[in-house]
């Protein structure tokens, strides 16, 4: 299985660094009345910001995992099979999304290998928890044992670095020796913490492996990928070095104000853009786009969004009356939706999807 998964990726790697060049010569090409002021090394295909949220739902799902952990001594409660239903249902609603765009074929490869992968993770992790682990959950006290604990404190530690980070650079091999150096052999519920260590030791050698296959594989066939998004603002900022010291101008202020600038990608992204937005400031490109960007946020059931053009929504499937909604705005019109969230105690952003 690793084998097949390790060819799928790097097969989904030799494709997307193929369509990359081939988006790549489409914008050297641009007419010289190109209204996008962004340049082009900066620029990326419009289709992104819907094709990211299948990848960030892989870290949705498992933030909301290492949450439930934190909160509950049943672990076995976690609901791994809608999960994946969800992942599934997100993929579809933006491939019917962007049909609209020529068929990146490299980054549908891309999700349907993580996809696929995941799907496997979470069906036998799934299994084992609904037969095994609910047996040895059973036989247990109420409080959480050390091995859960630390179940916990590492799935936290994992969401916290792939929210920056691709995941097949986490230091498993170093959680490996944590668990079996710092959490104590002996005491009581000896049975369901034995199971617990047999199955965290399990999980964590097998990605470790398959973690190392993958670098390996991206290495040598991906440049690094940029870590900063191009944006045109309609004005530059107050500075905040000591907060959000990765802003950076590119070039001096035009004659109407706006301002050609970078700001941290993937997760970053997110944050940036409410601090930009908490300024009044507004976006009028995205890494060389002026349609529309994805956006998702956690509301109330009830809740029904306004003034945005709604994709799907998903309930929030640990916690009662929450869900995600996901939806399209105007890229012009995205720091209004950031100050409105903001102003809303019931709203959440969840993620801003930068292409």
């Amino acid at each position: 299985m690793r084998l097949f998964k390790q060819r799928f990726a790097a097969l989904a790697g030799l494709l997307c660094a193929m369509v990359a060049m081939v988006c790549a010569q489409g914008l050297a090409g641009a007419p010289a009345d190109d209204p996008i002021t962004t340049p082009v090394e900066h620029r990326r295909t419009p289709d992104q910001t819907f094709l990211t949220f299948p990848e960030w739902y892989l870290v949705h799902s498992p933030a909301e995992y290492a949450a439930y952990l934190h909160t509950t001594p049943y672990p076995s409660g976690f609901p791994f099979f809608a999960h994946i239903g969800q992942f599934w249902q997100g993929y579809a609603a933006v491939t019917k999304e962007i049909e609209r765009y020529p068929f990146n074929g490299g980054y549908h490869l891309m999700v349907m290998v993580i996809g696929v992968s995941t799907t496997v993770e979470y069906t036998l992790k799934g299994l084992y928890e609904h037969t095994l682990g609910r047996l040895t959950e059973a036989s247990k006290s109420r409080q959480q044992v050390p091995e859960e604990v630390f179940a916990a404190r590492y799935a936290q530690a994992y969401v916290d670095f792939i929210r920056v980070d691709p995941w097949y650079k986490f230091d498993f091999r170093s959680q490996l020796r944590e668990l079996w150096k710092d959490v104590p052999l002996s005491g009581p519920d000896l049975t369901r913490r034995w199971e617990r260590r047999y199955l965290l030791s399990s999980e964590l050698l097998v990605k470790e492996g398959y973690a190392r296959l993958i670098k390996l594989g991206t290495q040598s066939i991906y440049d690094a990928p940029k870590p900063v998004t191009a944006v045109v603002l309609s004005k530059a900022p107050v500075l905040d070095p000591a907060h959000f010291g990765d802003y950076a101008a590119l070039a001096p202020a035009r004659g109407d104000g706006s301002v050609l600038a970078t700001i941290p990608r993937y997760e970053g992204f997110s944050s940036y853009s409410r601090w930009l937005a908490g300024q009044g400031i507004d976006f009028k490109e995205i890494a060389g786009n002026d349609g529309e960007v994805l956006v998702s946020e956690w509301v109330p059931l009830n809740r029904r969004p306004d003034g945005v053009r709604l994709l799907f929504e998903q309930p929030i499937l640990t916690q009662a009356n929450r869900k995600r909604i996901v939806f399209a705005v105007p890229i012009a019109r995205l720091s209004t939706e950031l100050r409105r969230a903001q102003s809303d105690p019931v709203t959440l952003v969840e993620h801003v999807y930068d292409f």
